[in-house]
């Protein structure tokens, strides 16, 4: 069997608990395209990503355009939403079934039938973008040590980066799941001879060296080993 990425030579309280409710078109799986990804793993036109810290203790991660009457998108630990802008004598405020999410400043509040967190800004990241990720769809990346998957933007294949680049290999891959409502998809090897699972689920994600937000939560599993990290869709 050929060994997958040989060295080249050439990343407490469960208030908010649930899944997506973005629906994205059924992927595509054969020929030469790109599937398309469940929209939630994108920021939605959104320039950057915040982080909240929350009490009780919970990390949140939220993403707005700067248009008036734009929609925000939430992350949680266990799911994502798109919330609808909503009247509100000051501050903003955004709303989705019984979801709701105020702020002013660097303080916010959230409201669900589970309960209220009361956040506060903890980090704000540049969202990236086509531009400085040129031909890529969906970066995932994790740590200790340094990895990184890179999904192509026009067709079905992924450039896996381990040991801080050390090895490194291009691959075809196939869609094992997709779950559009949940944001959650699952990629296998397109070769029987190099093997890997690919699982990105829309999810606040805080790089766990940096604490940069992201909107999903990546885990790589190769020869037996796993890799976990946070990743993001990349839109043109």
């Amino acid at each position: 069997m050929t060994r997958l990425l040989a060295p080249a030579v050439l990343g407490a309280a469960v208030l908010l608990g649930g899944c997506a409710t973005a629906t994205a078109p059924a992927p595509i799986t054969s020929g030469n395209h790109a599937p398309l990804l469940p929209s939630v793993l994108f920021p939605g036109g959104a320039e950057s990503f915040t982080a909240w810290r929350c009490s009780p203790d919970q990390a949140l991660v939220t993403a707005v355009p700067e248009e008036p009457d734009s929609e925000l998108r939430l992350w949680s630990a266990h799911g994502a939403w798109r919330l609808q802008p909503a009247v509100v004598a000051s501050g903003a405020r955004y709303e989705q079934d019984d979801v709701s999410f105020w702020n002013k400043g660097d303080s916010a509040i959230v409201e669900t039938s589970r309960g209220r967190l009361e956040c506060q800004v903890y980090m704000q990241r540049q969202a990236l973008t086509r531009q400085q990720r040129p031909g890529v769809m969906f970066q995932g990346r994790g740590n200790e040590p340094g990895w990184m998957a890179s999904l192509a933007h026009d067709r079905p294949q992924v450039t896996l980066s381990l040991d801080y680049g050390a090895r490194e290999q291009t691959l075809p891959y196939r869609i094992t799941a997709l779950d559009n409502e949940a944001g959650r998809v699952v990629l296998g090897s397109g070769r029987g001879d190099t093997p890997f699972e690919l699982r990105i689920e829309a999810g606040a994600c805080l790089d766990d060296m940096s604490g940069e937000p992201f909107p999903a939560r990546v885990t790589l599993t190769v020869e037996g080993e796993q890799y976990r990290g946070c990743g993001q869709g990349i839109a043109p």
